[in-house]
């Protein structure tokens, strides 16, 4: 067993492996709190809004579903073209520009009094969360970590699930001072809080840095013959091997049952089964304590075992606790829910950027995620969809999260047929840096003056 001395040298080493604080962890941290503004503000509260929004103007379950799932239409659609911009420019300029429409959306939202201002509000707020969140920031976390990339993705998805944790204040704001005045607020705090966080973020390591922060094994004579050596795979090339859409139609599975519950879990807790929407804020704490949980042990798994097996077992808690809380008939079966969805959520989260990026290479990452995202909405948008018409049609969630588990039971096989493909083989010089992105130009420069 490890001495706390032991652990304290493991943790320098991994966290100063130059002496310094390697720089790819302050973009874990930024990233971490960017995602904390959008777990807690909009993606894990909005069913809470959803109750409220029911009250004031008494529209139906699907219609508000609807919203939801063309917020991540539109999210899927620009995947390809947000990949390639990040590729191109760098993640900083697309943070940027993504959290102020972001914080914009809200503002306008809080000022919302028809169907149709309710869907081009919230396509504002998902267009700017996605240009400004996740997709963006885990491109530039790909190129700064190799060896704990596992373990870099979960600490920066643990602030999404800080910001779940946080759901009771926005529900206690929601109570206190209404929808549209914490809309509002959440306009502005997301802008204030969001843009100096983007600063930190860097496409990629520059001149005299390293991925991990440890440099590369010397090479003996780079001019000689080069054998040739595993490369990156180019989006043309990754969109042509089975392992791309095994693992883009089981993401969009696991996603069936994840919008689902952000959607209709606070109705169905409070409409089907009586509990106050204070209940349901402190169930979403739980589920997110526990997805926490299970990032943290997912960046743990992933650097270690098998990330595509991880994911099968993932698929069946996604499945075993929507079922829990299809026919829950009292607490102790929703708080089951909320642990085992939850721990399913947050050790499957990592390896669903760790596995493409293991398997793709990082240099044309956004750009595959891209593409990946537009079958991954599928799930996105189908889920609470439904959930939301069947849950209309019969009064109950019964029928639609049992189906929607079962898509998701369906899906672990998507994992299992997902191998490693084939990665190209090419020739090329071993200290070939990278094309630069914006942040890394100006420092190219003054390297080569100085040399």
């Amino acid at each position: 067993m490890l001495s706390l001395g032991a652990l304290r040298q493991r943790a320098d080493a991994v966290i100063r492996p130059g002496g310094a604080i390697f720089y790819g962890w302050w973009i874990v941290g930024s990233s971490s709190g960017i995602q904390m503004l959008a777990g807690m503000l909009w993606m894990q509260s909005y069913s809470a809004y959803v109750v409220l929004l029911q009250e004031e103007f008494d529209w139906s379950k699907a219609v508000i579903a609807g919203a939801f799932a063309l917020t991540r239409i539109e999210s899927g659609i620009l995947g390809p073209l947000q990949g390639w911009l990040v590729d191109r420019f760098g993640p900083r300029p697309i943070l940027r520009v993504g959290t102020v429409i972001f914080g914009l959306g809200f503002i306008l939202f809080s000022y919302v009094e028809s169907i149709l201002a309710f869907y081009i509000t919230f396509a504002l707020v998902a267009v700017g969360s996605s240009l400004g969140g996740f997709h963006t920031l885990m491109i530039a976390i790909v190129h700064w970590f190799q060896q704990r990339r596992a373990k870099a993705v979960a600490l920066a998805q643990v602030g999404y699930s800080v910001g779940g944790l946080l759901v009771p204040l926005v529900v206690f704001s929601l109570q206190a001072f209404g929808w549209r005045a914490t809309a509002f607020a959440s306009g502005i705090i997301v802008m204030v809080v969001g843009l100096p966080l983007t600063q930190v973020i860097r496409h990629r390591p520059g001149p005299g840095e390293f991925p991990d922060g440890v440099a590369p094994a010397p090479e003996s004579d780079a001019r000689s013959t080069l054998p040739p050596r595993r490369a990156d795979h180019t989006a043309g090339e990754a969109l042509r091997t089975p392992a791309f859409w095994f693992i883009s139609f089981g993401h969009a599975a696991s996603l069936l049952v994840v919008s689902a519950v952000m959607v209709h879990l606070a109705p169905h807790l409070t409409e089907g089964l009586g509990y106050s929407l204070t209940v349901g804020g402190a169930v979403i704490a739980l589920m997110t304590a526990s997805q926490m949980g299970g990032q943290l042990i997912g960046g743990f798994l992933g650097d270690r075992f098998e990330k595509r097996m991880i994911c099968v077992a993932c698929m069946l808690a996604h499945a075993v606790g929507l079922i829990l809380l299809a026919f829950a008939e009292n607490l102790f079966m929703v708080l089951a829910f909320a642990v085992t969805h939850g721990l399913g959520w947050g050790v499957r989260g990592p390896q669903m950027v760790a596995l493409r990026a293991d398997y793709f290479g990082a240099a044309a990452f956004g750009t595959i995620m891209g593409f990946s995202s537009l079958i991954v909405m599928l799930g996105m948008s189908a889920g609470p969809i439904v959930a939301g018409l069947m849950a209309d049609a019969s009064g109950t969630y019964e029928g639609g999260f049992t189906t929607l588990a079962i898509g998701a039971l369906l899906g672990s096989f998507c994992f299992l047929a997902a191998k490693p493909p084939e990665t190209p083989t090419r020739r090329t010089r071993p200290h070939a840096l990278p094309r630069l992105s914006e942040e890394g130009r100006g420092a190219d420069t003054r390297h080569q003056r100085s040399a």
